[in-house]
């Protein structure tokens, strides 16, 4: 039984191909930008390697929510993902889908005994981290307002754009996902002169590689 390791870009998966080269016991795939790429991708190969897979692993980087408790270069593990602009979209909220033929999905929970095993690897080997409710946005927020919308709406402390996808994915597949991110960004009205994009991919990979040295010793 192996660890897949998923990530949506090239820029945060090498880092940690660095760390793991020659594990025997890991697979890494990129897979893409956003909801459809992800769960397109991680869908599939799942479903080609029926049986091979113990546990998924999402990781990258992630925009925090201002006020959320989360802050830049912070470790954030994934307790619950919310599809955070899927429903109804009004000016000021967004409602779920409430006709019983076109009730769907709107968030997962991580709630996984795996997840505990990773707080404790991170609470043993000191790696400071924040634990709460991820929002995956098909649109990334480029405005303090709607983040602050969003934040408040789900009790969020960050957003991302594939968590809920990949959570989705694995639910079919009965396989249990472990998200931990890196806080690159605050979601304010955007400026990309205050992101630490290179450093939270390393980071990010950082404590990823340290699930794999110590999910099932």
């Amino acid at each position: 039984m192996k660890l897949l390791f998923v990530c949506a870009t090239e820029m945060e998966m090498a880092p940690l191909k660095a760390e793991l080269v020659g594990r025997p016991a890991v697979e890494l795939l990129v897979s893409g930008v956003g909801l459809v790429a992800s769960s397109c991708s991680v869908s599939r190969f799942l479903a080609s390697h029926p049986g091979e897979i113990r546990v998924v692993i999402n990781f990258g980087v992630a925009g925090a929510y201002v006020g959320s408790g989360a802050g830049l270069l912070d470790i954030c593990l994934a307790e619950k993902e919310v599809l955070g602009d899927f429903g109804l979209c009004f000016n000021g909220r967004i409602e779920p889908f409430k006709q019983e033929k076109m009730t769907a999905p709107d968030s997962f929970s991580l709630a996984f005994p795996v997840l505990q095993r990773a707080e404790e690897i991170f609470t043993k080997k000191t790696i400071p981290f924040k634990k709460g409710i991820f929002v995956t946005v098909n649109c990334a927020s480029a405005t303090a307002a709607r983040g602050d919308f969003l934040c408040r709406s789900h009790g969020a402390l960050a957003e991302n754009m594939e968590g809920a996808a990949i959570a989705g994915a694995c639910r079919g597949e009965g396989i249990p996902l472990v998200e931990v991110r890196c806080i690159s960004n605050m979601v304010e009205d955007r400026n990309t002169k205050t992101w630490c994009l290179a450093d939270a991919c390393e980071k990010s990979a950082g404590v990823a590689a340290c699930l794999a040295d110590s999910l099932f010793e």
